[in-house]
């Protein structure tokens, strides 16, 4: 990509979005101060100290800040190339293949991590929401004019997801599968697909996913998505339900105002996962209606701010990028807090910015960076035209 098209023209780049820049930061704050509370006493029952899970996370929301301000200031057009977007997928599908062979469970019944040295782990699955994003905009891009014939606005794209989705759901990763099916199909949508052919597909991605999932139920081979499933028909009868259950009763807990900050009686080893997918549970508890309230309209600001680049972005690659991370941002947190609150079945994905979890976290707020450089625009300028403008601007006027 050339900054710079002749010596006389150079690229101005504009301020970037102060707004979504400061919900982003915002989010991450509170994010990790919920955290923080929420995984206290998980962290002394394992015999750490109480701030570890903090600790960790602090570190990396803040290698995750030095790339969203690396990725600010670079040009997103590099990721605009058939390089950047084929390594950014096959590399993705080759770490989802390694998950099966060298991953690692950590007791959720589900290979979805690659430990890695200094006990640290790897969740492929956050690579591959990044690479369906740039190889689908990328694709859209090049074939704008051509979307509304399925072999080149629906099929190509169709593949695509279906393998990664097959990947997915042999970790299993249900929940992650369907939001990445959401993000692509909403991204042809957004790109011109025929909306006949996007039909069509998409009931035959929906219907393969059921099948996949029915044939694992009835032939008892995966009971892990009926025990998603159960609790969510019967919240209070089923066995399987008390996770729910619990999440139910500290969302109900906090009452209005809430029982204030660090004052949770669920994360004191009540309820599984409350420093990760079940955060928001402790958030209304010790933060009541008005902090989960406050959250909620966070989200939403984050969102209709990233759409707002995305309208006023200079091209439409960037366009498609800047929609496709904001819908990321925005469904996962909308899946999550459903999940806590009963609205959705068990899911197991994190609530974006809250959740325990160095690669996600770093991934969003790398992601929010480049979505934070299409917000700056650019446009050409000749440098000597620009030159003379100022020198007018400074010098006196003279009397007549």
């Amino acid at each position: 990509m050339k900054f710079f098209k002749t010596e006389k023209e150079k690229v101005r780049l504009t301020e970037i979005n102060m707004t979504f820049a400061i919900v982003v930061l915002f989010l991450l704050g509170i994010g990790l101060v919920m955290m923080f509370s929420a995984s206290y006493a998980i962290a002394i029952n394992e015999g750490k100290p109480g701030y570890f899970y903090a600790q960790r996370q602090a570190l990396f929301g803040g290698v995750g800040l030095v790339a969203m301000f690396i990725a600010s200031r670079i040009d997103y057009h590099y990721l605009q190339n058939i390089y950047a977007a084929g390594i950014a997928y096959l590399g993705s599908v080759v770490l989802l293949i390694l998950v099966k062979i060298i991953g690692t469970d950590l007791d959720t019944g589900c290979t979805r991590w690659i430990r890695l040295p200094g006990g640290m782990t790897f969740q492929p699955s956050e690579l591959a929401k990044f690479a369906v994003v740039i190889a689908f905009a990328y694709l859209i891009d090049i074939n704008f004019d051509r979307m509304k014939e399925a072999r080149y606005g629906t099929i190509p794209f169709m593949i695509l997801l279906g393998v990664i989705a097959v990947l997915l759901m042999i970790e299993p990763h249900l929940s992650c599968t369907l939001l990445i099916a959401a993000m692509g199909i909403i991204l042809m949508f957004i790109g011109g697909s025929n909306i006949k052919h996007l039909a069509i597909a998409g009931g035959i991605g929906l219907a393969g996913i059921a099948g996949w999932v029915a044939l694992k139920i009835l032939t008892g081979t995966q009971t892990y998505f009926l025990k998603r499933l159960e609790p969510w028909f019967h919240p209070f009868e089923s066995e399987d339900a008390y996770q729910t259950q619990q999440s139910l009763i500290a969302i109900g807990s906090g009452g209005l105002f809430g029982l204030g900050m660090g004052e949770s009686r669920q994360k004191y080893l009540y309820l599984p996962e409350s420093e990760n997918d079940f955060v928001f549970s402790i958030i209304c508890e010790e933060l009541g209606f008005v902090g989960a309230v406050t959250v909620i309209l966070l989200f939403v600001l984050l969102v209709a701010q990233g759409f707002r680049i995305a309208t006023h972005s200079k091209d439409r690659f960037g366009m498609l990028v800047a929609c496709g991370f904001t819908l990321q941002i925005g469904l996962q947190a909308f899946i999550n807090i459903g999940v806590v609150s009963n609205l959705l079945p068990n899911t197991g994905i994190s609530l974006p910015f809250f959740s325990y979890g160095g690669t996600a976290l770093m991934m969003q707020l790398f992601e929010m960076g480049i979505v934070l450089n299409i917000s700056r625009g650019r446009y050409m300028i000749n440098d000597v035209s620009d030159k003379k403008e100022k020198k007018q601007k400074t010098e006196p006027e003279t009397a007549v």
